[in-house]
Parts: C-alpha cells; structure tokens; sequence
C-alpha cells in the first residue's frame, strides 16, 4: 500500500525543482548510517508530525535505503505546538533521546495558525531549535518541511510566498539546511490541475499528500547520496553562525521543574478547573497540575 502512494506521488511529481533544496554538505547521518550500521532519526513537529502520516513513509524510505542498519526514531510531534513550543522542549524530547543523527522539523503550518506568528516569532522559535540542536550536536543534519494550510495556499497561489516559510527559510538560508517546500509544491500543482485539495488532503495530508512529501524527501536524499561514499569523506560539523539571526532567539531554551519557580502570591499550583474555562483545549493536558492565576498581574 506504502509502495503505491509513493510510486503514485513520484509519477505525479517527478520532477520537482527548487522546491527541493539541498544545502550544506548532508552527509553526516550517510556516514551514521552506511558506515557505523546505526542511527537515530527525529521527528519534531505539531500534529502533522504526530500523526501517522508523512513521518512512516520517511521511516520506510530509510529502511528501505539503508536494510543493515540499526535506527531508532523518535515522534516528537505534539498537536497544536509551534516553534517557540518546540524550541523549550528540544532538550527533553528530542536531544534528550540521544544523540540524534537526523532531524526533521515542521512547524510552518502551526505557526501561522495555531500561534500566528510575527516574523520575529518564527525566526527565535526556528532559529531556537536548529541553532542549541546544532549546539548540542554539530553533526547533526537537518531537514526543514514546509506543509500548507488554506491561507497559506491562497498565498501562494496569489505569487506570495507565506510570513511563516520565509522566516523559516531564511534560518535554513543561515544555517544550510535543507527544505522540502511541500507548500509551493501543492500549489504548483492545484494550479496546473494536476492536484485538488482534497485530494491533497488539507491542513492534515491525506495518504496522498503524505505520499507526496515523502517522495519529495526521497529526492533530497537521491541528490545528496547518488554514487559510492567516498572513503576519506568524514563527518564534519554543520554551520553554525558566529551571530544569530535574532540574539533573542530561544536557542537556551528549556524546560524547568515547577517546583523551581518562585511563585508570586496570586498562583496556585494544581490541575485548572478545565470545564470552567471556556475554548478549546487538548484532552492530553487537562489532567496535568500546573502554575494557575485567575487576577490580571499575579
């Protein structure tokens, strides 16, 4: 079932330009894979990631290029979080895994949703993750994806490209990480006819949508890793500016105990009254205890 999508996504889109781009040398987790027989490949991102969706097809393609080898894959998707939310937790859920070999990173869609970002907010929350993951291990290669929503279409398909993708590409320009730029990709093709959204899928890709993107992956790795790896090519650690994009990004950013916070009269530390609150919320939260205050300025 797998094989079909994918083959049914390559022959749709067999040749997909610059909306596969390939920077920096990526060759770092070939060496982890193909010499050392073992890797750790992450996935770090909001529901698209979380879901089984894009991320299984990634896994298979990997196996698939790479049969004798060891990997341990990490979901470090999380519905509804953006980039801020995954610059504070790259330490707990990603690097504190072990040491991570390949990382792929989504947060486009959710940042222009779910957080509405400013410029400035998804360059520090971008630029926080790749910037202390590249820290903590300069080996570590990276791939940036950029899924779509309807605004973000509409956007596109008017010759614009999405606040969200060009502040996320401009961290990947800084520090040479490869892009998959799905979001350009589906426009492309719901402009030319070869594509609807619905068979897309929507904010969260159908089977072929998915397909699509992982085939799009794929060809990142043909263009990095056609022909024989060279012996005297070794690991080498990836670029990282002198200076940040933004001094402010969250590139410290971390989770700390609650129980290390100085806490202000005004706050109480318990499980929220969740039927009292109006909105939404993810059902995955509401049995946690956490810092509350209901007075303005506590």
């Amino acid at each position: 079932m797998i094989a079909a999508l994918l083959g049914a996504a390559c022959a749709a889109a067999a040749e997909f330009g610059d909306n596969v781009r390939l920077r920096g040398d990526f060759q770092n987790a070939r060496i982890a894979f193909e010499r050392e027989g073992k890797g750790t490949v992450a996935f770090l991102g909001g529901s698209i990631t979380e879901m089984n969706g894009y991320r299984p097809l990634v896994i298979e393609i990997l196996r698939r290029r790479f049969p004798k080898t060891a990997f341990t894959f990490v979901n470090a998707g999380i519905s509804s979080t953006c980039s801020t939310t995954g610059a504070f937790r790259l330490g707990t859920d990603v690097l504190g895994q072990g040491p991570v070999d390949l990382l792929f990173v989504e947060f486009a869609v959710n940042d222009d949703q779910d957080a509405r970002h400013t410029r400035e907010a998804c360059i520090r929350g971008m630029e926080g993750i790749v910037r202390h993951a590249r820290q903590a291990h300069p080996d570590m290669d990276i791939v940036m994806t950029f899924f779509v929503n309807e605004g973000m279409l509409r956007t596109l398909q008017q010759g614009e490209t999405p606040l969200t993708v060009a502040a996320h590409t401009a961290v990947a320009e800084a520090y040479a990480v490869p892009t998959i730029h799905l979001a350009k990709e589906v426009a492309a093709q719901i402009t030319a006819g070869a594509l609807t959204w619905q068979q897309y899928g929507g904010v969260h890709p159908a089977p072929h949508g998915n397909a699509l993107c992982a085939r799009m992956i794929d060809e990142l790795f043909t263009r990095a890793w056609t022909g024989a790896l060279p012996k005297e090519v070794a690991k080498a650690p990836n670029r990282v500016p002198l200076t940040p994009l933004d001094p402010l990004s969250y590139a410290a950013g971390r989770f700390i105990d609650p129980a290390a916070a100085k806490v202000k009269q005004g706050w109480t530390w318990g499980v929220p009254e969740w039927p009292a609150i109006p909105g939404g919320k993810r059902a995955r939260f509401t049995t946690l205890p956490m810092l509350c205050a209901e007075t303005p300025g506590a």
